[in-house]
């Protein structure tokens, strides 16, 4: 495949011509699909030839994906392609179910790279940039997948993966690294490290000026991004979300917003579908739903109208001041996430906005749900600011703050820092502890 250099920046007149050229190739390959013939719950489907109509398809979900891989392992009967032709096998995460295998050819690794490059680049990464990489490297595409989208930037990666966080804090001083690439909540856990086994480094004494992150919520609060900046300064870019059962990164935002450009126009149809129903919602500027994605160009494992179970707002639709013609969406909550508190819908990102704002609190937080829903109030642990004593005043003064941020009543405990675990990969903000 000859990838589209500078897609972000095509008119979309263009890129609607491109997306119909590679949707009509891969209605081909999708017409020998053994799951959308056989085994999806629709089959046989018939697959359009304009893509205006593809919305007349039913959606595909994870629910459906787990189902198929169990009954044809390892890869799922909508692997679609040669198995000797695969080059690379992935898991997910398995942070919302099951882990599921994913399979690549030689195409499918290099159209990862070179979008994830895109995403990284409008972040602001590039040549003269040393960046190091501490996302897990064992089977879970942040790693290895995302290291090769750095590396299209023209940036020097150091693939330092997770854990051992004392060599890391020597080896960024050694190597004179000025970028990160990591979750946004790894900072917490380099600053304990210091704290621990550095005690006359502060996190600003390390010169990390950029970092690029994803995997997690928290990003699109300014107050998180304002600590990021004062604490080390550094200027913390929403770099890399993706989809894996799709494609790895292919949104980031610019320096020029805080939104998250769509950079995948090219080879990915996004679509909005109200998440209750599923029925399309118009793409517009405003419109909030569920995003829902379609391979245009993949070999293996190519999806139709893949529920992403992300919630998103479509910020806007005309050319960014960046010369970007991608357009802009904010991710607001996942479907599995949200908490129903009478009537009112909370996520973690919205709690982690609430949180951010309490000078009394340092940012970490948990969200533990001992049985399934209803629920009058939402049962909420957050840590505590080095030397803010906790008291029952400072409880209820607190729990109506986050109350009133998130229209919701809070049962609130205290704790002191360091009592919730931190992790060099994702964390986990929302505990069900009850059987599922």
């Amino acid at each position: 495949m000859t990838f589209v250099a500078d897609a972000d920046f095509l008119p979309l007149e263009k890129l609607y011509e491109i997306q119909s050229r590679h949707w009509s190739a891969q209605r081909k390959r999708l017409a020998g699909s053994a799951f959308y013939r056989q085994h999806h719950p629709a089959a046989p489907m018939k697959l359009p030839t304009r893509l205006s109509d593809l919305d007349e398809l039913p959606l595909t979900d994870k629910t459906l994906l787990r189902l198929d891989q169990a009954a044809h392992p390892p890869f799922g009967s909508y692997l679609n392609h040669p198995h000797e032709s695969i080059v690379r096998l992935h898991r997910t995460s398995g942070t919302s179910g099951q882990a599921m295998n994913l399979a690549l050819s030689s195409t499918d690794t290099a159209l990862q790279a070179h979008v994830a490059g895109r995403s990284q680049s409008a972040a602001g990464l590039g040549p003269g940039d040393t960046v190091v990489h501490c996302l897990n490297y064992q089977l879970w595409m942040g790693g290895l997948t995302d290291h090769l989208g750095l590396e299209a930037t023209g940036a020097l990666v150091v693939p330092f993966g997770s854990g051992a966080t004392q060599l890391l804090v020597r080896t960024i001083l050694d190597v004179g690294i000025n970028a990160i690439s990591c979750t946004p909540s790894y900072p917490a856990r380099l600053e304990q490290v210091l704290a621990e086994h550095f005690p006359r480094l502060s996190p600003v004494d390390l010169g990390l000026r950029k970092g690029f992150m994803g995997g997690e919520p928290g990003l699109d609060d300014p107050a998180f991004r304002q600590r990021l900046q004062e604490v080390w300064g550094m200027q913390a870019m929403n770099a890399n979300y993706g989809v894996s059962d799709i494609l790895c990164n292919f949104a980031g935002q610019c320096t020029h917003q805080n939104d998250l450009h769509f950079l995948a126009l090219d080879v990915i149809l996004p679509e909005l579908v109200d998440p209750e129903n599923g029925n399309p919602l118009p793409w517009e500027s405003g419109q909030e739903g569920e995003l829902v994605l379609t391979n245009l160009y993949k070999d293996c494992q190519p999806l139709l109208r893949f529920r992403t179970g992300d919630l998103v707002r479509l910020t806007a639709t005309d050319v960014c001041s960046c010369g970007r013609t991608a357009p802009r969406f904010r991710v607001i909550g996942r479907t599995d996430e949200m908490v129903v508190v009478r009537g009112v819908n909370a996520f973690p990102s919205s709690v982690a906005a609430a949180i951010n704002q309490c000078a009394e609190l340092n940012g970490e937080y948990r969200v533990r749900l001992p049985h399934p829903a209803p629920y009058d109030r939402l049962p909420l642990e957050a840590e505590l600011e080095p030397g803010v004593v906790p008291s029952d005043a400072l409880t209820r003064t607190l729990s109506h703050t986050l109350g009133e941020a998130l229209r919701l009543t809070v049962d609130l405990t205290l704790l002191p820092g360091g009592a919730l675990p931190r992790t060099e990969g994702k964390t986990r903000r929302l505990i069900k502890e009850y059987a599922q």
